[in-house]
């Protein structure tokens, strides 16, 4: 658990002479005695390099790290409630310069979009080619971000006209589900437990955080938003968001959306929770469903 303290040996039953052991977490060296305050979470690998009679073995052990923080529960209140589009499958959802950019998924449907978020007007739109599923956007430096599922590939548009500026392959992660940015990173996650950080000059993927809590790991992370120094994450078919420390991956807070389903037009395709935006001016969260017909405007409070 983060705070504990790693206390590491060799077991040694044949009394060899040992001359040097050294020891690695996931890569770094550290002390036979180690305080893991400053580590993220989730699986690592300790390795000892251990030096006896002019030879030199290398062994390995996994392990896993907890969050030492219980996540605290939020309660959320419905200030204002507006049209959606209850034919968009949603995956992504931002605000940027006040006017909220929505992307949505199927193969054959998939968009990017410019709504008026207080009406559901559409005010820009394109298609994506019939075989690419859409999932998660971000905005930065006037550049769209769109990702897709399982292609292993994104896309780069200028905000202003939606001209596709470029594309990029993914790396170690193989699928695209959500994305977010903190104005100098970008945040991307893949349906497990990771979220890979990404260069924005190259988006190569720089390194990755795990999501834990003290119990476990959270996988399933889908879409992303940044919101006052947290990445805020939907959890595929839970219907709730999880608030995640990003310099760790520790879960610090954890909100139920699940009423919301209830309030919307309820039909066939309706599916889970699916979008968060936060307006950084009136400080609200705007979240949605895929293919609900309502988008939320809600403040939340910790309980």
């Amino acid at each position: 658990m983060l705070g504990d303290t790693l206390k590491l040996s060799i077991n040694n039953p044949k009394n060899l002479d040992i001359t040097n052991v050294s020891y690695q977490l996931n890569g770094k060296s550290v002390d036979n005695t180690t305080i893991l305050n400053t580590t993220t979470l989730g699986k690592k690998v300790i390795t000892a390099v251990v030096k006896y009679d002019d030879q030199t073995e290398t062994i390995t052990k996994s392990i896993k790290i907890f969050n030492n923080v219980i996540p605290s529960y939020y309660k959320y209140e419905v200030v204002n409630t507006y049209p959606h589009d209850i034919t968009s499958y949603t995956q992504g959802l931002e605000f940027y310069n006040g006017e909220l950019y929505e992307s949505t998924g199927q193969r054959g449907e998939s968009k990017l979009r410019k709504v008026n978020f207080e009406t559901g007007e559409v005010l820009k739109n394109i298609n994506l080619e019939n075989q690419y599923f859409g999932e998660g956007l971000t905005i930065m430096n006037d550049k769209i971000y769109q990702l897709t599922w399982q292609k292993e590939r994104g896309f780069v548009y200028d905000v202003n006209t939606f001209e596709k500026i470029s594309s990029f392959n993914y790396g170690s992660s193989k699928e695209g589900w959500g994305i977010c940015n903190d104005d100098k990173t970008l945040y991307k996650s893949d349906g497990t437990e990771k979220i890979w950080l990404l260069n924005p000059d190259n988006l190569t993927e720089q390194s990755h955080i795990q999501v834990y809590t003290e119990k476990g790991k959270i996988p399933s992370l889908n879409e992303l938003e940044w919101i006052d120094g947290k990445i805020f994450a939907n959890i595929y078919q839970k219907n709730g968001v999880v608030i995640i420390n990003p310099n760790n991956g520790g879960v610090e807070g954890v909100i139920n959306f699940k009423p919301l389903r209830e309030l919307v037009t309820q039909h066939d395709e309706l599916d889970v929770l699916n979008g968060i935006a936060y307006h950084p001016e009136r400080k609200t969260i705007f979240v949605t469903g895929k293919n609900w017909d309502k988008l939320f405007e809600v403040k939340i409070k910790k309980q």
